[in-house]
């Protein structure tokens, strides 16, 4: 690559500032060393990073430094750069193990399928010079559901009854859009409350990040049934509940209800499943959908569409 950052940014963008101007990668096996400054170029497209992504939980920042928040500067948009990132992890649900690990060309491959679907994140994949799978995805507008849920400053009864129906309804589209991705063989691989936006102007609801699958042979799309429980789990508490959080509800703790194991989460085992014994007001019908993920359950969901059976009917009566 002849050209430098400043040559670069010249040509695109001559009122282009950045603090620092550093190098040009065409190969971005080594995502470590590519900060704010430098611009990747592949395909044909340059794209000027401004610096990592940050993902933010319980007000820590944990840096994802294979992500890269860039100014595309044939068109001026800002775009999500998800570079070669593979790692490998392994969850327990009940006494089974699970293979879970990064693909980006699955990944790639969702973005192909869903491409104009409001209900997925939207992108394309390219590869840069060695062949690495880059994916550049259209930053969502909006906030985090969960996030936008925590912020409603009413009450638990006054956000079931007032507010839940509506976000509900969402919830079951956000799910069926999980059902067509298994219909075509794909799963999300990683379903958990920071991967579904709300979208600012629309108020739809936006998954996200797809680069995660799993190995599971019981069922071969059953984590992302659980994580839709454990999504819902948090839709209709307004949160999560430990057992330190029933105490602080109640006052003390010869007030609170008697817990069991059973009540809380197969794969969480801090967060209660069983809302109704907190919140007497959730119908029977709803919490029976809560328990199916719990450490009771004696039957659990293999299916979106058999978990929607059930969860369908609860919006309804809910009028």
């Amino acid at each position: 690559m002849s050209e430098s950052v400043k040559q670069i940014l010249n040509r695109f963008q001559s009122d282009a500032y950045m603090g620092r101007q550093g190098r040009v990668y065409t190969d971005t096996s080594d995502f470590m060393r590519i900060t704010g400054g430098d611009v990747i170029v592949f395909g044909d497209g340059h794209y000027l990073v401004l610096r990592d992504e940050v993902e933010r939980s319980y007000g820590v920042e944990d840096p994802k430094y294979w992500v890269k928040r860039c100014r595309h500067l044939e068109s001026g948009e800002r775009r999500l750069l998800k570079l070669v990132f593979y790692e490998k992890f392994f969850l327990r649900m009940g006494d089974i193990k699970i293979t879970c690990y990064r693909s980006p060309r699955k990944e790639a491959r969702i973005l192909d399928l869903v491409r104009g679907d409001s209900r997925f994140m939207q992108g394309f994949s390219a590869e840069d010079e060695k062949g690495n799978t880059i994916r550049v995805l259209d930053v969502v507008k909006g906030k985090r559901l969960d996030n936008w849920i925590y912020g409603l400053d009413v009450d638990h009864k006054t956000y079931f009854f007032s507010y839940l129906p509506q976000i509900l309804e969402k919830f079951i589209g956000a799910c069926e859009a999980i059902a067509y991705l298994h219909a075509k063989g794909e799963k999300h691989g990683d379903i958990r409350r920071d991967h579904l936006w709300r979208e600012t102007r629309s108020g739809d609801y936006v998954w996200i990040d797809f680069d995660y699958t799993f190995d599971f042979h019981e069922n071969p799309f059953g984590l992302d049934v659980f994580g839709l429980g454990g999504l819902l789990l948090y839709i209709v508490g307004k949160g999560f509940y430990s057992q330190k959080d029933i105490i602080r509800i109640f006052g003390d703790e010869k007030q609170a209800p008697d817990m069991e194991p059973g009540d809380f989460l197969l794969v969480f085992k801090n967060r209660l499943a069983n809302l109704q014994k907190i919140f007497p007001y959730i119908p029977k019908e709803l919490n029976w959908v809560l328990m199916h993920f719990s450490a009771s359950a004696s039957v659990y969901y293999e299916t979106v569409d058999e978990f929607l059976s059930e969860l369908r009917p609860c919006l309804k009566n809910m009028g």
